[in-house]
């Protein structure tokens, strides 16, 4: 057996030693994932930079942040809705939120335990973030621009889309997936893997060019069980979805639960026919505000209608889409006011939740 001269052999020696401490010394994305949502990340590579103040300081702005966020909404989300979704909030079937944008953090905060999460909007998905890889002098920018773009979902429930896509296309950050993984870190789970892909038009997965790109992340929830998260980069109108493949596949996920807030109330208006048959179609109950599905294609031979908290109608920027009969469902159950914001109608107290159950599902609320 042929031997190295000694040079050569230390030289080879010293070269797989770099190579295995730069491999094993790799950020996680759960490491990645936690620091960008100012957590502590001891014992990981990323621990020397949380001695920045650019990271000081977000860790300290996000923590009040969420401190706020925890008392105004999560906590009371969570003691309202085991009673008020019965089995739903508990049970692991899909769940399906489009025109999400990033926001896992509502799907999780209604369906804490769904097996797979499928959200879906027009927002570019990004790179991997590395935040190793960031010159120092551009972490607190980066850092800033993140809690700016998490700004109105902290406040009022919902991304302004317009505004979010500036300020991750203008970031080092960019696109959802740091987002995404600040909700994950945030809502108590841990990333164990993170891929791209994509679907082709039959809506089978897919590495090649497609109309609906993604990224898949395997995580941990709080209770340790394993879950997906899927986030789709692709446009719900008639025009694309019904070729991108995206509808095909969430079809073949079974029964499933639908999920809409704030949806610009693109399905009252004839250019997201497909989306919303499939919805309908497909799913065994769909939570919305009044933003989603209009309640006159919910007849009531086929779904049971029950009205949470008080409506008041659309906001002044979506005037022309009124509901009388919402309005109607409500003097009618007469129910008790929600204990928290969600949707346009953000102040308290003026926020309403519609559960619609199919009929063959419909012995609870």
């Amino acid at each position: 057996m042929p031997f190295l001269p000694k040079p050569l052999f230390l030289f080879a020696f010293f070269a797989f030693f770099a190579f295995a401490t730069a491999v094993r010394s790799a950020p996680s994305p759960d490491d990645e994932a936690r620091f960008l949502a100012g957590l502590p990340v001891r014992d990981t590579p990323l621990e020397p930079l949380t001695l920045s103040t650019a990271w000081t300081e977000h860790a300290v702005v996000f923590d009040r942040a969420w401190a706020q966020l925890e008392r105004r909404q999560l906590q009371p989300i969570q003691a309202w809705a085991p009673a008020a979704l019965d089995h739903r909030y508990t049970d692991t079937t899909p769940v399906l939120y489009f025109f999400s944008g990033p926001d896992f953090l509502y799907a999780h905060a209604f369906f804490p335990t769904a097996a797979t999460y499928v959200l879906c909007g027009i927002e570019p998905i990004g790179p991997l973030p590395r935040v190793e890889d960031l010159p120092p002098q551009t972490l607190a920018a980066s850092l800033g621009t993140l809690r700016e773009s998490l700004d109105t979902l902290l406040d009022f429930s919902f991304f302004i889309t317009k505004k979010m896509r500036t300020e991750l296309e203008d970031s080092r950050l960019s696109g959802t997936l740091p987002l995404l993984y600040i909700f994950l870190a945030r809502s108590g789970c841990h990333i164990r893997d993170v891929s791209f892909t994509g679907l082709d038009p039959h809506g089978v997965f897919t590495t090649g060019r497609t109309l609906a790109p993604a990224v898949k992340i395997l995580f941990s929830g709080p209770g340790g069980k394993d879950q997906t998260l899927y986030y789709f980069s692709t446009d719900l109108s008639d025009d694309t979805a019904g070729r991108s493949g995206f509808l095909s596949w969430c079809a073949t996920l079974g029964p499933t639960r639908g999920f809409l807030k704030a949806a610009s109330y693109l399905m009252h208006t004839g250019g997201f026919d497909t989306t919303r048959q499939s919805l309908l179609a497909h799913c065994d109950a769909i939570l919305q505000d009044d933003s989603g599905i209009p309640m006159r294609y919910f007849p009531a031979h086929d779904w049971t209608i029950h009205i949470f908290g008080a409506y008041h109608g659309p906001i002044a920027t979506f005037k022309q889409f009124p509901q009388p009969e919402l309005g109607q469902l409500t003097a009618l159950q007469k129910p008790a006011p929600l204990p928290f914001s969600v949707g346009y109608r953000w102040h308290p107290g003026e926020s309403s939740l519609i559960l619609a159950v199919k009929a063959t599902h419909s012995t609870a609320p």
